[in-house]
């Protein structure tokens, strides 16, 4: 089972559908575990308040998962990197991935996906994530 990093673009994208939903849906039947931290939870949340999604049936079910420790783990405690230059607040995915030895961020921010590889930590696109599974 791969430890993905999830962006959060990728994250609330799922909730219409597509490649990001097929991402989702495999951490929903364990074939992915999903790696979190506080300020990557923290940021879904917020976005998905600020989107009006947080009623959502879905979203209820999501928290769930997290909060059962559903395919997941948490990293309580991350290193401080400052790797992505042009948006600095995308460093969390990086310090999540690094802190949890996880090989795979997917993302669709260009900042990220721009840094490619970090200390052999692949940041790929759902696309390229799916395509090569």
């Amino acid at each position: 089972m791969s430890r993905v990093v999830i962006d959060t673009n990728v994250f609330v994208s799922s909730f219409f559908g597509g490649k990001p939903r097929q991402i989702i849906d495999l951490w929903k039947t364990g074939d992915i575990t999903l790696c979190l931290s506080p300020p990557i939870v923290e940021e879904y949340v917020e976005v998905l308040r600020r989107l009006d999604l947080q009623e959502g049936q879905e979203l209820q079910e999501l928290l769930q998962l997290f909060a059962q420790g559903f395919h997941l783990i948490y990293a309580a405690k991350t290193p401080s990197l400052g790797i992505v230059q042009d948006d600095p607040d995308d460093n969390k995915f990086i310090e999540c991935a690094v802190a949890l030895h996880c090989k795979i961020i997917i993302s669709g921010d260009k900042h990220l996906l721009s840094v490619r590889e970090y200390m052999g930590i692949k940041i790929v696109s759902p696309k390229e994530f799916l395509d090569n599974r």
